[in-house]
């Protein structure tokens, strides 16, 4: 029973002067620094009247002074909103307007300088395993976003998880090219940094020659398929630059079996491959030492209960476990949907389970896609498709991408489109829509596929454009 913020910092160095964040200037940012920084923050918030169970947002580019936030909301004992700092303003009305934080933070550095006036907050505010830490919006297939309610036990859980099956000890050094306002960047990447008190090479975002720069000072990288295949098509990455690092580990979107092969080849190393939710943080993962197999997610983690659903080989991954959350935020009757009787959460991803525990992803039970590593839902695309003009209907897919796993592929019926429609009409998207939401191709038809009941065949879709990405 414990605040999260406090089994964190029950792993930084006992020598606090040691960097947690080692930045692209030469400069390095200290445990000593961070913690102060936290300690400012939450002091700053409780004497803004922030009690706990609070909610507090961020949405703000990524940095040191948002991390010094996230770990002050956490000391403070309010709960953390990490909002993607692409959402348009109309998105963010959304996410107030459900969650009501009490502080909405859009500038991490002036509202670090702005803690500085403020007594420190020394000691963590009690929580037990129960209550709230974090607030993480995922959303369903009929776009309406919900929160999944993270407790100081699940993250906890989740966190010692990772550290102990991927071997994280204080000679790790983390390179850390994730954004954090995702549980990947936020809570599987900083978790496991900051349960070791290993340093961080701090990037803010990918960069070709920063990472290459990057890995010679470091012995781990967590990434996305996107990652991996742009350091494959530089051909300054070689296995001497590889040379350094222990573990490459990949997840948040599917990566492909062919990435898999190239980059064993040129680097002489396995990618360790994961898989996760918002719901869950991460549920399986390929074995530190052990066969890491293409195609495959692994293991459960150590706590995690995992079954296939329905009794067949394949079926929708059903878990249960300390890292998977209690509800979704306000929406007793989708929680209830989401559960079975005995309590397992119903992942809505499609697998398999060898006899041994291996698990295998085949598909999604929903329409979600996976860009680049950040979920994108049909329906939101669709009702911004469906307004503009001359749209009939639209069915938005994704379609295998070489650098994106998944390309946002709209298909549209209408009346009166020409050359120059689709550019107009993808541009419309991103004036609405996050850049990542917005299709990479529209595609015109003159009607589209339908079941009996006259339901779009999206499957028929996703076939018929698989090949829509492909090189040459």
């Amino acid at each position: 029973m414990a605040n999260l913020y406090d089994i964190l910092a029950g792993g930084f160095p006992v020598d606090r002067t040691k960097p947690a964040f080692l930045l692209i200037d030469g400069s390095a940012i200290s445990y000593a620094e961070l913690e102060a920084g936290a300690a400012q923050i939450a002091g700053h918030l409780v004497a803004s009247g922030v009690a706990p169970g609070d909610r507090v947002g961020l949405q703000a580019e990524k940095s040191v002074e948002a991390v010094m936030i996230y770990l002050g909301v956490l000391k403070a004992g309010a709960v953390f909103l990490p909002l993607n700092s692409a959402y348009t303003r109309a998105e963010v009305d959304y996410f107030i307007g459900d969650a009501a934080p009490r502080v909405f933070v859009t500038d991490a550095q002036a509202f670090r300088a702005e803690a500085d006036a403020a007594d420190p907050l020394l000691k963590t505010a009690e929580r037990a395993d129960h209550h709230l830490a974090s607030l993480i919006y995922t959303s369903g297939t009929t776009g309406r976003s919900k929160g999944a309610m993270l407790s100081h036990g699940n993250l906890a859980a989740n966190a010692r998880a990772l550290h102990e099956v991927w071997g994280f000890t204080p000679d790790d050094v983390l390179l850390h090219a994730l954004p954090i306002f995702h549980v990947h960047g936020l809570f599987v990447a900083l978790h496991c940094a900051f349960l070791s008190g290993a340093p961080m090479v701090w990037l803010t975002k990918f960069d070709d020659a920063q990472v290459m720069a990057g890995l010679a000072r470091s012995t781990v990288m967590m990434g996305v398929p996107t990652f991996y295949t742009r350091l494959l098509a530089n051909p300054n990455f070689t296995r001497e630059k590889a040379a350094h690092m222990r573990l490459f580990i990949c997840g948040s979107a599917p990566l492909l079996e062919s990435t898999f092969a190239e980059f064993e080849e040129r680097a002489g190393m396995r990618i360790l491959e994961r898989y996760g939710m918002s719901e869950a943080v991460i549920i399986t993962s390929n074995p530190l030492g052990g066969a890491r197999i293409a195609g495959s997610v692994g293991y459960p983690l150590p706590g995690v209960e995992l079954r296939i659903g329905g009794g067949d080989d394949t079926g929708v991954i059903e878990i249960r476990g300390p890292s998977v959350f209690s509800a979704y935020w306000r929406m007793p009757e989708k929680t209830a949907e989401e559960f079975t009787a005995d309590g397992f959460f119903i992942t809505g991803d499609v697998g398999r389970q060898d006899p041994d525990g291996r698990v295998w992803i085949s598909g999604r039970a929903k329409d979600l896609i996976i860009s680049g590593g950040y979920n994108v839902y049909p329906k939101e695309i669709e009702l911004v498709l469906d307004a503009l003009p001359g749209v009939t209907e639209s069915a938005v897919i994704g379609a295998p991408h070489p650098d994106f796993g998944e390309g946002v592929v709209a298909v549209v019926i209408g009346a009166g489109f020409g050359p120059g429609d689709e550019a107009a009409m993808i541009a419309a998207c991103r004036r609405q829509l996050a850049a990542y939401k917005a299709p990479k191709r529209i595609i015109f038809v003159d009607d589209l596929p339908r079941n009996a009941m006259g339901k779009v065949r999206k499957n028929l879709l996703r076939d018929r454009y698989t090949d829509l990405f492909k090189a040459g």
